[in-house]
């Protein structure tokens, strides 16, 4: 083996070679290897040397090419130089690629080339170099042209029946011949292949192309690329040195004079070289075809050495930079350096390629004309062979048009070359003779059908998937590609393409490079109002969708290609200033055509109403000018001598100033604007000189003078006039009738027709042309119309004399009826018959709060009107619409009369329905109220209601809801009986009911004026039907009292369902079928009874989305079948799968496994996608939740159970549901209490306070939060223990309290309260000095006495208790349905042997003399002070042995012995008989001080000097100690209630102040009171915090579940209170003020003279209310309520604030829905809007009244989105209760709502709830994501501190503590963190850790110091 330069020959099968010169290490084995050989081409291809450049292309049917060029010093050098070369020694190639003729090989210094062995042949290379394959044969004549110098060349470039007809000849076997003809058959379908046209897909970068420049414009060139393709150059792709001068006039901003456009150096149709530089694609997925007119790019694969004279190439010139030339290479000299150009077109066009010039593939360029030869004749195209060595093909696009049909084999033709692809090396080349001369452009560039649709056009030819051709009328071909052919894919029919065939198509464009029509025939194109811009001509009505709106105008879609602008001043008649408040994106608008320029695709719009809308001819050129022609225009420009008006196609004229107007203008410019829209008449006009001459002022012609006949006739109607009309037309807005007699035109509006807003719509939809309508008042006549109006209210009081006809008549105090002229934010515009008006402002609009005006009236609607002040002068007045200064009367006879005017009219409707011809609108018209019909089943919808068949009638829909279903079971074909409700005239339909009461009706006397029940069964908008109790008759009242009385809030409307009192009117049906009746006062109002089935579907129940899906499939399954199917769904308690026919089926966790182990998850041993085979054994209705019998008839459609228990799936050895019980009640009685059952946990109920498990797919059970564990930190964080999905054992302990379906549970064992248990409970009730009352499961309540709280007494140690918090309870005695209880840690945990300070003494057997104990005052009587020693032992400690000093009897000792004190006692005697203990508490029997003396030591606490003072607290260290834990409240981000508590004076206010504004909020909450109902009236106002403990740690111990206790500040005047415990319930943010035990009012007298002292003082009035409440007299505690609101001074906000809270908490404990929404909606009409919805949130929440908690939160995002507060309350909320995804959407809509400068607070406080409420790791998470984008908000560094403090690990603080440190901040911030790691340390850390964070700190100054140094 050798290196050297090796020169070999490839021969193909035609004989021709071509030589290569390599230097590599390499030995003849090697190249006779196919194996190694192509090892050896690829090690070629991947060489990175220097001096070799290679490419090469494997093919199966060419062989293999190799293309190479070696500038070696051998090869470089002459041959005649070279050293002789050894004799040559000849070999074969390897197997496949010809063979191979080795000439000459020797050694050289070139570089070594990697040698390859193969194992393959390593054996045998000694035997082939003795025994060579192949041998010599005679030199062919075409290795004659070898010896000359030959380049690389497309080898083996045969067709495949030559190949193989030699391989068969080589080839040997039966086996080789079999592979041959699959390789025969793979080979012929590649060449089908070939002949596929160009598509983009088919394109590649650095392709090159031949183009025709179809369009210019100034930044690129859209050129026409064959077969129908599209391509771009950009206008820095046409050459460098044009490049260059754009880069220099863009620095200069000046424009270039060396500088020519696009247009001037290019034409449309000139053909041009192309190279693709890249393909784009767009936002449709379309790909934009990039191209390159560069000479560097198109000619880049071309070397020095290939330039040869003849050729024609694309070179750049200097005769204008950048213009574009094809040049004939004259002459190439000396070392390729310099070449001779000519750029003569006769020269370049005559040119053409010979064989001489050594082409290569490389230097084929697109437009080369070359000599060609056909070989093979396809029905897609020509194989052509041309240059001795090269194949190219011709597609059917490119024959020659007249010589198609007409080719041969070996035909001699001249071709063009069209594209060489660099990949596949395929040439494609045209036959088409204008491209046969280079050069020259194409003259045919358009078409002049562009845009027809054509009709019966037939087929040429089908070519498969490249499309088919088509011959149009002229004889010229057209083509459509494969998917024009056809609307879709699918709807493709091959059979409907064959030649003959005709079709619709529509001519889309014009391929220039294919001279061929393109055609499409898919249907949306062809009816496309425009495809192109010629297709819209100026003044044309076009449709378009708003794309967008900019500065500039508007920006309108018009067709897939089409856009438009709409400029700023054509948005209106006038100019709008917010044209997005009137346009939004994707709005359909009607625009009206200025301008058209389809070369510059120009397209300019106008959308003045009066220019769309104009029915006079538009003028679009000079010669539509006519002298006389009326038309509108627009004015362009106002000057001095006149105005210029423009029409469309820039058509525009001058009117002269003396045109303006009849009379003399002085200046236009104040008269006129630009954009204003004017009707002008043309004077003059000169088409060309295009000038044209205007006016302003109308020419009187022809129809004048019928307009001054017509004016004649509307003389005789006058405004006022009572007339009859007759309909003529409808329009938009309402009819156009004719006055009679004279058939004078008018015209009468829609809201006109009655003076019912829902009854003009009707009368308007069956009105008649040619109907005629009497006594119909004239409003007003003008010279356009008569407006005319019907309304019955305006007519009378035309007749009646109320019409004031001037100012003059009217005066303050009168009552007129009008009707709504004009809405505005600030009012309503009222009108009255005589044309006057006059203005209702907003704050008189109703006696309701009016939010919005539209809200309350529509334009149009009749309304009584008071007069509150006129101005003559201004010719003005104010008017008045509330009911309470409009009442005609009486309330109950305007309602009647209204309703009957109502019913009246509708009567008429139904006349004039009988008159039409239809069968259906005559029978719905025959129809009424009352009518029992017998009706068939049709189908029952999804929402519950019912259709029933038509019947005789077609299209007549009957409808039943789903209340008026009556909650029957229904199926299609069922013969049931209704009665008619009401007939919808509009939408012809009727609505019926199958209530039993309404079909069975009683025959019963009624009397008129009787007051009935009556039960609401259909709503319209005016009126009301009711059936009555007693009788089931129906009858109708009205839902309005007045015209005025048409706005109700939520809580006054009417529901379908609600009981009525109703007083009877008239006694049988008329006309309309219905009793006429008035409605009693609201006040007795019933709320409508839902059924609500408790024992089948939990409140809080979630479906399963994907079982809801299943149930819509019927099965034929029944149990006991075994079916297999695949897992598609994983949940915790149920596994859904996917059976045949797509039927959807559930295993539950219980039938998964055998034997579950405790704490698994039974549903995680299955996969999704895995196959299970499963046996059926129940069926589940998912309306009912309940599993039905194979028996039932809709057990079809149930969702299948399944089992995949190896048990169950055994034969035999199956179970089934017990599905025969009624209710689940049944189901849970084979349980019995002391049961341990295996249950799965579904999920935690956060707000119940309970875990809900899973039994069975029927069986479900609770396990109460206090029943799951004994420790303190399992109850605190249950979640955290138990998984979902987990499987639990757990004990039966009985029925839930709550719901008898479900089986009550416990973890702990059965729960038995038995004496000597331990258990744990809640506090329910904290009594001072007595003791707690705690509440266990299933109503068992228990008592602990303040002797059995803890075992070392204190003073305060009750105050450590709250409502709700969870204590563990030792039972000491059960013999009483009251149990007797201890807290004593030597009780309840034996084992920790704590120190026990004071001894339990339960009698006075464990009592010894001398015995030093500790007891509390208990009271002190005249024989001495009784001191409680325990439960039922009381000591007495007479005079003598209570104090060392004489008291006087002013000076008794209960001023310095209070109830409650903490003594120490000395037990003196004691008498076992009497039981009677005598006690001492001197200091020499105790030990201690004497009480009375340290009393006197201390100073007396001071009396408030003045109201207003808040007394000194006993202890200065207990006032601190309460101001820090408030401040600490204050601060914390759980208590931020929004709501300010305001000091008004004292110390506390001045500290408060130094505090930041935004963290003054309430004080912390008080203490929870629960009444017997076990509602919690306790509503904070900070949803925030978890709602039990209130500000708990976590901690296993008790003392950590002690909230923190804080100071409330004092408010003026609250004084005088007495001990009530219902006052905290009303107002939770003023409950420990109302707690004060100095305040002592008994009764109503007391409050009533303290209310009158401090009438602003809402703690006042809630202990009033509280007083109330506790004697259940709740009228009075409304009542005092309504007092405290109109009493306490508008100023104190707050206050009012606080009782309306109270009045709110008041309502949702004793009121009805309905009073609770009253009294809301008045609070957020007095009150800061937001505030209020906040409270009532709470309110929810707390009272768990979760959906109408976030029905409210929807409704607050909607009015409050720009409130940072609503959203994150509302995430709060969902957290709470589990719904973290919906959370986490809350949080990005927010983001979405809320101006960015909230976004990082938002984010922050989300993250704040997520570690709080929800998932610590996504808590962490955001606030990262958060800190890495605003890395110096040490905002949310410090509260992201606080969190990891308080959730964290140690290390995770001080990790964070490290980072932020290390911030670059102010100094003054630096210094903040320091400090807080410093005390972090302090209080976590060692000494070392201390020291370590002062030490950083250190660093720091010194740091900084040399800093400020430097």
């Amino acid at each position: 083996m050798e290196t050297g330069i090796l020169q070999f020959a490839i021969q193909r099968p035609s004989g021709a070679f071509t030589s290569i010169e390599l230097a590599m290490k390499i030995s003849t084995n090697d190249l006779n290897c196919e194996h190694c050989f192509k090892k050896v081409l690829a090690a070629m291809k991947d060489s990175k040397l220097p001096w070799v450049t290679l490419e090469a292309l494997a093919s199966p049917v060419q062989g293999f090419k190799l293309h190479g060029l070696c500038p070696s010093p051998y090869a470089a050098a002459p041959r005649s130089r070279r050293k002789t070369p050894p004799p040559p020694h000849a070999f074969n190639g390897p197997k496949g690629f010809g063979p191979l003729r080795r000439l000459a090989t020797c050694l050289s210094p070139a570089l070594p080339f990697p040698g390859l062995t193969c194992p393959r042949h390593s054996n045998m290379a000694a035997m082939e170099e003795s025994f060579p394959r192949g041998g010599t044969r005679k030199t062919h004549k075409s290795e004659k042209a070898f010896q000359q110098s030959v380049e690389q060349d497309n080898l083996f470039d045969i067709s495949t029946e030559e190949e193989s007809t030699k391989r068969k000849k080589i080839q040997k076997g039966p086996a080789k011949t079999k592979k041959l003809k699959v390789e025969t058959r793979q080979s012929s379908k590649f060449v089908r292949e070939k002949f596929e046209i160009l598509n983009v897909e088919s394109l590649c970068e650095g392709m090159r192309i031949l183009g025709c420049v179809k369009e210019v414009n100034e930044l690129e060139l859209v050129i026409s690329l064959p077969n129908g393709l599209q391509g771009y150059v950009q206008v820095t792709e046409i050459c460098d040195a044009y490049t260059e001068k754009l880069n220099e006039q863009v620095a200069q901003e000046e424009p270039l004079q060396d500088l020519v456009g696009l247009p001037e150096l290019f034409s449309p149709g000139m053909l041009v070289r192309c190279v693709v530089s890249s393909l784009d694609t767009t936002k449709g997925s379309k790909k934009n075809v990039m191209l390159s007119l560069n000479p560097k790019n198109v000619n880049r694969v071309l070397s020095a050495e290939t330039l040869k004279p003849g050729m024609v190439r694309v070179w750049g010139a200097k005769l204008k930079v950048g213009q574009y030339l094809n040049c004939l290479i004259e002459e190439v000299k000396g070392s390729r350096g310099v070449v001779t150009l000519s750029i003569g077109h006769s020269e370049v066009s005559a040119a053409i390629a010979t064989e001489e010039q050594s082409w290569t593939l490389n230097s084929l360029l697109p437009g080369l004309v070359v000599k060609a030869q056909v070989q093979k004749v396809t029905p897609l195209g020509l194989t052509l062979k041309f240059l001795s060595f090269f194949s190219g093909l011709v597609d059917f696009m490119h024959l020659d048009p007249k010589k198609a049909g007409t080719y041969f084999s070996n035909q001699q033709v001249r071709a063009c070359v069209l594209c060489v692809h660099p990949r596949t090396r395929a040439v494609r080349l045209s036959l088409r003779p204008v491209f046969l001369q280079p050069g020259r452009p194409l003259t045919r560039l358009l078409c002049q059908q562009l845009g027809a649709v054509l009709d019966d056009v037939p087929i040429q030819g089908f070519f498969g998937s490249a499309g088919a051709t088509f011959k149009l009328k002229d004889g010229t071909l057209a083509y459509a590609r494969r998917n024009h052919l056809s609307n879709s894919k699918k709807t493709f029919k091959p059979e409907a393409f064959r030649p003959g065939n005709t079709h619709k198509c529509r001519i889309i464009d014009y391929s220039q490079m294919d001279e061929l029509a393109l055609l499409s025939l898919r249907t949306s194109i062809i009816e496309a109002q425009f495809l192109w811009y010629h297709d819209i001509k100026p003044g044309a009505l076009v449709k378009g969708k708003v794309l967008t709106i900019k500065p500039h105008g508007m920006v309108v879609k018009m067709g897939k290609q089409i856009r438009g602008l709409v400029p700023t001043m054509h948005l209106a008649d006038i100019l709008i200033k917010n044209p997005e408040k009137k346009y939004h994106v994707g709005d359909e608008v009607k625009c009206r055509v200025l301008l058209c320029d389809p070369k510059a695709k120009k397209l300019m719009m106008t959308l003045k109403k009066t220019l769309v809308e104009s029915k006079l001819p538009a003028i679009t050129c000079y010669d539509d000018a006519k002298p006389g022609l009326q038309t509108h225009g627009f004015i362009l420009r106002v000057k001095d001598y006149g105005c210029i008006v423009k029409f469309y196609n820039d058509v525009q004229g001058l009117v002269p100033r003396h045109e303006l107007s009849a009379e003399y203008v002085p200046d236009p410019e104040s008269v006129f604007y630009t954009g204003q829209v004017v009707k002008v008449v043309v004077l003059n006009c000169e088409p060309s000189k295009e000038r044209m001459l205007l006016s302003f002022r109308l020419l009187s012609d022809p129809k004048q003078e019928c307009e001054g006949q017509s004016q004649k006739k509307k003389k005789a109607v006058s405004a006022g006039q009572l007339v009859d009309v007759k309909v003529l037309e409808k329009t938009k807005d309402g009819l156009k009738v004719a006055v009679l007699p004279h058939n004078i035109p008018g015209f009468l509006p829609t809201a006109h027709l009655s003076d019912h807003v829902t009854n003009g719509p009707l009368l308007y939809h069956w009105l008649q042309t040619g109907d005629t309508l009497h006594r119909v008042l004239c409003l007003s006549v003008s010279e356009e119309r008569v407006l005319l109006c019907r309304k019955p209210a305006l007519v009378s009081a035309v007749e009646g004399g109320q019409n004031p006809k001037s100012f003059s008549e009217i005066h303050p105090g009168m009552l007129l009826i009008g009707f709504v002229k004009n809405i505005k934010d600030y009012g309503v515009f009222v009108q009255f018959p005589s044309g006057l008006s006059g203005l209702a402002p907003k704050a008189i609009l109703s006696d309701k709060f009016v939010t919005s005006t539209s809200d309350h009236f529509v334009e149009g609607q009749t309304v009584v009107a008071k007069v509150t002040n006129v101005d003559e002068e201004k010719q003005r007045m104010l008017l008045s619409l509330r009911l309470s200064d409009c009442t005609l009367g009486d309330l109950a006879t305007t309602s009647l009369l209204l309703l009957s005017q109502c019913l009246e009219e509708r009567q008429g409707v139904r006349s004039l329905m009988s008159n039409r011809d239809s069968v259906l609108i005559q029978t719905l018209a025959e129809m009424t109220p009352g009518m029992a019909l017998d009706l068939e089943v049709q189908e029952v919808l999804e929402d519950g209601s019912v259709l029933f068949s038509e019947g005789p009638v077609p299209g007549l829909v009957l409808r039943a809801s789903k209340y008026h279903r009556a909650g029957q079971e229904l199926e299609p074909g069922q013969k049931k009986k209704a009665v008619i409700l009401n007939v919808d005239m509009l939408k012809l339909e009727v609505h019926v009911s199958l209530c039993h009461d309404l079909v069975n009706r009683k025959a019963k006397k009624l009397k008129k004026g009787s007051d009935l029940q009556a039960i609401v069964q259909h709503l319209e908008e005016s009126f009301a039907v009711a059936s009555l109790v007693e009788t089931g008759h129906l009858a109708a009242f009205s839902l309005t009292s007045h015209l005025n009385d048409t706005f109700r809030f939520d809580s006054e409307k009417l529901q379908v369902g609600q009981g009525v009192s109703l007083t009877l009117q008239t006694t049988e049906p008329g006309v309309t079928g219905l009793l006429l009746a008035v409605e009693g006062p609201a006040a007795k109002r019933t709320m409508r009874q839902t059924r609500k089935d408790s024992e089948t579907v939990d409140e809080d129940e979630e479906v399963d989305p994907a079982l809801v899906i299943g149930t819509v499939k019927k099965h034929t399954l029944s149990i006991g079948d075994m079916v297999t199917g695949t897992v598609k769904s994983i949940k915790p308690t149920h596994v859904v799968v996917t059976l045949e026919d797509g039927i959807i089926g559930c295993i539950h966790a219980s039938h998964i496994l055998d034997d579950v182990p405790v704490g698994t998850s039974p549903t995680a041993k299955l996969k999704v996608g895995k196959k299970v085979t499963a046996r059926v054994i129940g069926g589940r209705d998912m309306k009912t939740f309940k599993f039905l019998p194979i028996s039932h008839p809709r057990f079809i459609r149930t969702i299948p159970e399944l089992s995949v228990r190896p048990s169950e799936l055994k034969e035999d050895g199956h179970t089934t549901l017990n599905t025969l019980s009624v209710s689940p009640l049944e189901k849970i009685k084979q349980y019995q209490p002391g049961q341990t059952v295996t249950c799965f946990l579904k999920k935690y109920n956060m707000v119940k306070k309970w875990l809900e498990v899973e039994i069975a797919p029927d069986i479900r059970g609770r396990i109460p939060l206090l029943l799951t564990s004994l420790s303190f930190k399992v109850l605190k964080h249950p979640d955290k223990k138990f998984q979902i999905g987990q499987a639990l054992k757990a004990t039966v302990v009985g029925p839930a309290e709550s719901s008898k379906a479900f089986l009550c549970l416990s973890l702990i064992g059965p729960h038995k309260l038995k004496k000597g248990e331990v258990a744990m409970g809640r506090v329910v009730k904290v009594t001072p000095k007595e003791g707690l009352t705690v509440s266990f499961p299933f109503g068992r309540v228990g008592r602990v006495s303040m002797f059995h709280v803890s075992d070392s007494y204190s003073e305060t140690h009750l105050e450590d208790f709250v409502p709700q918090q969870i204590v563990r309870c030792y039972v000491l005695s059960a013999a009483t349905p009251v149990l007797t209880l201890s807290l004593r840690s030597s009780r309840t945990n034996p084992e920790t042997k704590s120190k026990i300070t004071d001894p339990e003494i339960n009698s006075i057997e464990d009592l010894e003399e001398g015995q030093l104990l500790r007891g509390f005052v208990k009271s002190v009587q005249p024989s001495g002070v009784l001191v409680g020693l325990g439960p039922s032992v009381t000591g007495l400690a007479r005079h003598p042995h209570v104090s060392q000093h004489n008291q006087s009897k002013n000076a008794p000792y209960d001023r310095h012995l209070p109830e409650g004190k903490l003594l120490t006692a000395k037990v003196l005697r004691l008498n076992h008989q009497e039981s009677l203990v005598e006690l001492s508490l001197l200091p020499d029997a105790t030990g201690k001080q004497d009480p009375p003396s340290k009393d006197k030591k201390e100073p007396q606490k001071p009396q408030a000097k003045k109201l207003g003072k808040r007394p000194h607290p006993e202890s200065s260290s207990e006032q601190e100690i309460g101001n820090k834990k408030q401040k600490k409240a204050a601060l914390s981000e759980e208590d931020d209630s929004g709501v300010e508590v305001y000091y008004r004076e004292g110390e506390e206010a001045e500290e408060m102040s130094m505090l930041p504004k935004e963290k003054l909020t309430r004080p912390a909450e008080a203490p929870r009171l629960q009444l017997s109902s076990g509602f919690v009236w306790d509503v904070g106002l900070d949803t925030l915090t978890p709602a039990l403990p209130p500000h708990g740690e976590s901690s296993d111990s008790e003392e950590d579940e002690k909230p923190e206790q804080a100071t409330v500040p004092y408010l003026p005047g609250h004084h005088l209170f007495c001990r009530d415990p219902w006052a905290p319930m009303l107002c939770p943010s003023l409950g420990e003020a109302l707690m004060d035990p100095g305040r002592q009012p008994e009764s109503a007298e007391d409050f009533d003279r303290l209310v009158l002292s401090s009438p602003s003082s809402s703690l006042l009035w809630l202990q009033y209310m509280a007083f109330h409440l506790q004697a259940t007299e709740i009228e009075k505690a409304r009542a005092v309520a309504e007092r405290a609101l109109k009493t306490i001074s508008f100023r104190e906000e707050q206050e009012k604030l606080n009782v309306w809270v109270a009045l709110l908490n008041l309502e949702n404990m004793y009121g009805s829905q309905e009073s609770l929404t009253k009294v809301f909606e008045r609070a957020v009409q007095y009150n800061e809007p937001l505030k209020v919805f906040l409270h009532l949130a709470d309110i929810y929440t707390k009272s768990e009244k979760f959906q109408e908690a976030g029905e409210l939160y929807n409704r607050m995002l909607k009015r409050f989105r720009q409130e940072k507060a609503v959203w994150v309350k509302y995430g709060a909320f969902l957290l709470r209760r589990g719904k973290a995804e919906a959370s986490h959407r809350v949080m990005q809509r927010a983001l979405e709502c809320l101006p960015k400068k909230e976004h990082v607070d938002v984010i922050a406080k989300f993250a704040q709830l997520e570690f709080q409420l929800g998932d610590a790791e996504r808590a962490r998470a955001i606030f990262e994501s958060t800190l890495s984008i605003y890395p110096k908000r040490t905002d949310v560094w410090s509260v992201y501190i606080d969190m990891i403090i308080k959730h964290g690990s140690q290390k995770e603080a001080r990790a964070i503590f490290e980072r932020v440190i290390h911030l670059s901040l102010a100094p003054k911030r630096m210094k903040f963190f320091f400090k807080r790691y410093l005390d972090y340390e302090k209080q976590h850390g060692s000494e070392k850790d201390v020291q370590a964070v002062k030490a950083k700190a250190l660093e720091y100054v010194e740091a900084k110091s040399s800093m400020m140094d430097d």
